[in-house]
């Protein structure tokens, strides 16, 4: 036993390890960790070397485990309630996955692996483990920028996202299905780039909107949610965010948020605190129909312009049809709202409208998105509610299973927001709503937040409206 002991004492002091045993325990399993890593690697022939594993070897040590806890708030149990029992809480956890962008701990993920969490914790592949606060989040780019307090951690190199080729490598790498899988290390997956500027409308049930996505046939189950998408040089080109699938796992339709705007947004959180939202002030025309090709064919064409907004200082009159935002071509009110989320307050953009038998030419200064100022309980007073109820639903020709009823809406609400006597509030945010209360909680909750996503029902067809409330 004492001779087997002297081996292992020399073996550890051979690989390097006992000065990293004077350190914290912590400290000493990640020297570990990397030695053990540094022999596998030297061991392993040039020939076994590709593209991917190189990029996985440059990008994987900036992913992070993100853990959650979500503290609610629920009634007494019935027979505990009747001995004078109270309500308690009820502790629920969820794991994602982030990526580390500045060595001071700035970690970026999904807005959705946070929503709601009281306490967040994020996870090195090494094991180490800080607590983490929220820098910000937007819910619209369903984007979070965390912070941990620790220095010289591995960064993730961001790459480009403007020059994606369909076809070329895509890597995957996250937590799927966290620790069922044993271990605090990335899993990988790989497949292509299967098409860019995917736009994502009314999903699986919800009416949750996902514009200008990158989208890849490297498996992205859940758990992978906030991940890096990287390319073969090992840069970040996206940020895993959804799975289409009606089962809930990967069926080889994965999306990701192209880096160029999560990178866009995480420099608003860290400088703003906020997101500005690019406004010009145009209302698209709504069309009345529950045919998808009809809504990808129908040109984004201009029913109103704000009131001295920038489209009316740039001469944009309603029948306008704009057919060209900077260098991309508009074809519907899909590839505008997804030109919109790439636009900066400030920027001055060329753009193109087709009037009659003409094209156009106009700038357009953007603006920050204009406000509904007023607290809650005002806007409340513009919006007289109904819960959708299965009578209404029928009557109304309802799609919506659930919702809250627009019975009537101020002038001010229609012409900033866009909301009309009839209309269907399903979702504010990633909050559904099922009720005429369920918005006010909502309003409540994101108010001082940032900017509010209201998702609402016309005519069979889901669309987005955005505002502030401070």
């Amino acid at each position: 036993m004492v001779s087997r002991l002297m081996r292992l004492g020399a073996l550890l002091i051979a690989l390097g390890v006992g000065a990293a045993c004077t350190g914290s325990p912590s400290e000493s399993a990640a020297q570990v960790a990397r030695t053990a890593d540094s022999a596998r690697a030297a061991r392993i022939p040039d020939s076994r070397r590709t593209a991917i594993t190189d990029a996985v070897a440059r990008v994987a040590p900036s992913v992070v485990t993100v853990q959650t806890e979500v503290v609610q708030r629920v009634a007494a149990d019935p027979f505990d309630a009747f001995f004078g029992g109270r309500s308690g809480t009820q502790t629920s956890a969820g794991l994602g996955t982030g990526f580390i962008i500045r060595p001071d701990g700035v970690i970026v993920t999904n807005a959705h692996v946070v929503a709601g969490a009281t306490n967040i914790s994020v996870m090195l592949r090494d094991g180490t483990t800080y607590p983490a606060r929220t820098i910000g989040t937007d819910e619209t780019n369903d984007l979070a920028v965390l912070k941990v307090d620790a220095k010289n951690l591995p960064v993730a190199p961001l790459g480009d996202s403007d020059n994606l080729l369909v076809g070329e490598w895509a890597i995957a790498i996250g937590n799927p299905y966290g620790f069922m899988l044993g271990n605090s290390e990335p899993s990988v997956t790989a497949g292509v780039i299967s098409g860019v500027g995917r736009n994502l409308v009314a999903r699986g049930e919800g009416p949750s909107a996902y514009f200008d996505m990158i989208q890849t046939d490297a498996s992205i189950n859940p758990g992978n949610s906030g991940g890096p998408l990287v390319n073969a040089d090992g840069e970040v080109i996206g940020v895993n965010s959804s799975i289409y699938s009606t089962s809930g796992g990967s069926i080889g339709l994965g999306f990701a948020i192209p880096i160029d705007r999560a990178r866009r947004v995480a420099e608003d959180l860290l400088n703003h605190g906020r997101v500005r939202r690019p406004w010009i002030g145009v209302q698209l025309e709504q069309p009345r129909t529950r045919n998808p090709r009809d809504l990808i064919a129908r040109g984004a064409l201009v029913a109103s312009v704000a009131p001295s907004s920038p489209a009316e200082k740039a001469g944009i009159r309603a029948g306008d049809v704009i057919v060209k935002l900077r260098n991309r071509a508009i074809r519907n009110r899909f590839d505008w709202e997804a030109a919109l989320l790439d636009l900066r307050v400030g920027d001055q953009v060329p753009l193109v409208v087709r009037r009659g038998d003409r094209d156009v030419p106009a700038t357009v200064t953007i603006a920050d998105l204009p406000e509904v100022s007023a607290p809650k309980v005002e806007v409340m007073r513009e919006l007289q509610l109904v819960t959708v109820t299965p009578a209404i639903r029928a009557e109304r020709g309802i799609q919506s299973s659930r919702g809250a009823l627009i019975y009537r809406a101020s002038d001010r609400i229609t012409q900033e927001l866009g909301m009309q006597a009839g209309d269907v509030i399903v979702q504010i945010n990633r909050t559904p709503i099922s009720s005429a209360e369920d918005v006010s909680r909502a309003l409540d909750y994101y108010a001082g937040r940032g900017v509010i996503r209201l998702f609402f029902e016309r005519q069979g067809q889901i669309y987005p409206t955005d505002f502030v409330i401070r």
